[in-house]
């Protein structure tokens, strides 16, 4: 048995929450306290239910044991006092016991219609986790290499596949950390309540300049409210993001001019629908005028037989 402080905060991002077609679904595998563990979430039924899972224990030694706290906190992107902490003070974890959990986070009734929970379909879950003893310890070598790891940019976790995004106005890649390096001041009066959160609050920022980098033909009036309530959430948590404000306003009006203009292609298509019709009859009366004054025309047949 040996005593250890490990401790790991996690952000999940689950997409498409509304439309997710399974029972569940399973967050990507992470290491804690020498062993591999997941999220798993139940999004149908009447509650949203949340749990801690041990994976792969089937490689663990027999009699192996994890003793952890843990705490999960949904995200709520428009205001974080809004979000719903859940504290579990302590659990052991063994053979008969790989998982634990809330089965009440919140109704889901609830998580629909109250607002800031899903934004562009987005549902964050931070995970705190604290192993606090182990027995049975697990060779960090048999850790799977495919297990997601996070990166520290400015005091932010930041997932690999998050350092290179695309920038939202010029056709070229953008790091996270040339965006720091060009705005100096965006997290200076970034003060979260929750220290945990800040990667969920990057996930947001990340996911908002994604979204910005999109033509206004590919975004609903619903992406830009959510990224409206995006960058008002961070804003509020004491990001200074003048400069994506801007681009959302430009963006806003493209958006309007591309309704407008569309609203008039209609009218106008509307407009022509009758007049190609009449054009149509009149090409079919002129046809006919056409072939009624060539049989005017035709000479008289010289056949004697037909003279009286």
């Amino acid at each position: 048995m040996g005593k250890q402080v490990d401790n790991k905060t996690i952000t999940w991002v689950i997409k498409n929450f509304s439309s997710l077609p399974s029972a569940s679904i399973q967050s990507d595998q992470f290491v804690v306290g020498g062993c591999q563990w997941c999220l798993r979430a139940y999004p149908k039924g009447n509650n949203l239910a949340l749990y801690l899972i041990v994976a792969n224990n089937e490689s663990f030694p027999i009699g192996w044991r994890r003793h952890a706290k843990f705490s999960f906190t949904l995200v709520n992107q428009k205001s974080e006092n809004l979000s719903i902490l859940r504290t579990e003070s302590q659990h052991w974890f063994d053979q008969k016991s790989t998982s634990w959990g809330f089965q009440d986070m919140i109704p889901l009734s609830e998580l629909h219609t109250k607002e800031g929970f899903l934004v562009n379909g987005e549902l964050i879950v931070v995970a705190r986790i604290d192993v606090l003893e182990v027995v049975g310890k697990l060779d960090v070598s048999q850790v799977s290499s495919s297990v997601l790891e996070t990166v520290d940019v400015n005091g932010f976790q930041v997932l690999p596949s998050q350092i290179c995004f695309i920038h939202p106005f010029h056709s070229h890649v953008e790091s996270v950390n040339r965006l720091f390096e060009k705005h100096l001041d965006i997290a200076s009066k970034f003060r979260p309540k929750n220290p945990y959160m800040k990667t969920a609050y990057m996930n947001v920022l990340i996911s908002l300049t994604k979204t910005l980098c999109q033509s206004p033909q590919d975004l609903s009036n619903e992406d830009m409210s959510g990224a409206g309530a995006a960058l008002t959430y961070l804003r509020e948590a004491g990001f200074k993001l003048d400069w994506l404000e801007k681009k959302l306003g430009e963006l806003k009006e493209k958006k309007k001019k591309e309704e407008t203009s569309l609203k008039r292609l209609q009218e106008m298509e509307e407009q022509l629908t009758p007049l190609k019709r009449k054009y149509l009859d009149l090409e079919a009366q002129i046809d006919k005028e056409k072939a009624e004054l060539l049989a005017a025309r035709a000479p008289l047949s010289s056949n004697e037989d037909n003279v009286v």
